[in-house]
């Protein structure tokens, strides 16, 4: 079966997700003040954080190379038993449900900043839509029939 138009829709979403996410995760992680991407440490100050680096390995590991892998595995569809076993759509491909977890986790991750930050920006916002685009593409019929496992 070809892959559909949404298919490639949802596949660019996680490819700009991981590699915005591995550059602002790794800016983080490599200067946990956050001064190089211009943040300040006194954001932080109603979060359990006393800088950014945990919030940072969060963006680089979770938010960026996990969609790496998703997307390798919408790509190719390979066998991966360990995300087999926690998929709860038995029917859909790993990657696939992968795909809707990650949306569901990227919204979670905008509103928990906002909550923390206690204010928000333009990157809430989109990150926001994206998150939220990434859920409504996974669930497309197109997308959905490409990637059930028959």
């Amino acid at each position: 079966m070809k892959k559909s138009f949404t298919c490639y829709i949802l596949m660019f979403l996680l490819l700009f997700q991981s590699i915005t996410a591995i550059a602002g995760g790794w800016g983080l992680v490599s200067n946990p003040s956050g001064s190089n991407l211009g943040f300040s440490v006194t954001m932080l100050e109603h979060s359990p954080f006393p800088d950014f680096l945990i919030p940072g390995l969060f963006l680089l590991a979770v938010l960026g190379i996990g969609p790496a892998v998703i997307f390798y595995g919408l790509i190719r569809k390979p066998k991966f038993r360990l995300a087999e076993m926690i998929n709860i759509y038995k029917n859909y491909h790993w990657s696939w449900t992968f795909s809707y977890y990650l949306g569901i986790v990227l919204v979670l991750w905008i509103d928990i900043q906002v909550y923390f930050l206690r204010e928000t920006s333009i990157l809430h916002l989109v990150y926001s839509v994206l998150g939220v685009l990434i859920i409504v593409v996974t669930h497309l019929p197109d997308t959905k029939k490409y990637y059930r496992i028959n």
